[in-house]
């Protein structure tokens, strides 16, 4: 498996990122968690710092994968670990009513961050062809500093391509789950209708780019603001870049000449090009940079499209 994934699993069509092991369709949630060696548990322990030869105790605790002993991080004292089995669960009620079916799930860091994948059983149409499906992201974090989020994450078909729900860097589309709160999936599932409410946005905010036409010289100015030169080259590699697979990209035909097309450039070279390779890739779409990156895309697409 590769450097940033410990395992993964996926059912049915081999994912965007090309990465995991293969396992059979329509598994319950339990059999995915399974699937991806995900089934060991998190145990807070006491830490310790070794101060002149004796082992002091600290207002701290180690978070420990029983399975192997691993020390996945260091955390306050008041920091609940939200255990694989309890996260996956939260998918029980979706997949039973026939809402989502179990999608990827795996591991990443060394354990540090576990995650589930569900595909929703609603798509949209955008353009005449130009389908994009909804999934339903669960992150549950073994690591100090994070807190457990759900967020629906779109995919658009023709190219893989995973596409960001916000408008605003600082406003997130996640629900968000503190670890130092115990853990409820039922109040968690009611805060998804917000989030889901934005789906309905989204297509609303694609449906304006693919509305909009977007002139030659727009679209260099674009690509030149999401990556700046810092050299003395006047353009970056990536802006060039972004120019070379604006008309070859999986899907460049769909409302072609409109700022639909350069937004998707963007999100391609993210998820296919940009990193060093899949799994960081991976990393980076959902927990990264890349991340950031698309959600700047987006807002920039809409103020340039506005302007138009």
């Amino acid at each position: 498996m590769a450097h940033n994934v410990e395992t993964m699993a996926y059912a049915g069509e081999k994912p965007w990122h090309g990465l995991g092991v293969p396992v059979l369709a329509d598994l319950t949630p339990a059999q995915m968690l399974d699937a991806a060696s995900l089934n060991w548990t998190v145990t807070k322990v006491p830490a310790f710092a070794k101060i002149a030869g004796k082992n002091v105790a600290i207002d701290r605790s180690a978070l420990v994968r029983e399975s192997d002993n691993t020390i996945l991080d260091i955390v306050s004292d008041d920091w609940n670990p939200i255990q694989n089995e309890e996260a996956f669960e939260f998918f029980n009620e979706f997949v039973a009513a026939g809402d989502m079916e179990m999608h990827t799930s795996g591991s990443l860091q060394d354990g540090k961050i576990v995650w589930g994948l569900a595909k929703v059983k609603e798509s949209f149409e955008l353009f005449k062809g130009d389908e994009v499906e909804s999934y339903l992201l669960f992150s549950n974090f073994h690591k100090y500093g994070y807190s457990t989020d759900v967020r629906f994450t779109p995919i658009r078909v023709v190219c893989n391509n995973t596409l960001t729900l916000s408008l605003n860097q600082k406003v997130e589309n996640a629900v968000k789950i503190s670890h130092r709160k115990v853990f409820n999936a039922d109040v968690t599932k009611e805060m998804l209708g917000i989030a889901k409410d934005k789906l309905a946005k989204y297509k609303e905010m694609a449906s304006f780019l693919g509305s909009k036409k977007a002139k030659d010289e727009n679209i260099v100015e674009y690509f030149n603001r999401i990556f700046p030169s810092s050299g003395k080259k006047e353009v970056s590699r990536n802006a060039e870049r972004a120019m070379e697979i604006l008309h070859t990209q999986p899907g460049a035909n769909y409302a072609e000449g409109t700022w639909w097309q350069p937004f998707n450039a963007i999100t391609f070279l993210t998820d296919h090009e940009l990193g060093r390779n899949a799994d960081s890739r991976l990393t980076s779409a959902w927990y990264g940079y890349n991340k950031g990156l698309k959600t700047k895309a987006l807002e920039l697409a809409v103020e340039m499209a506005e302007a138009a």
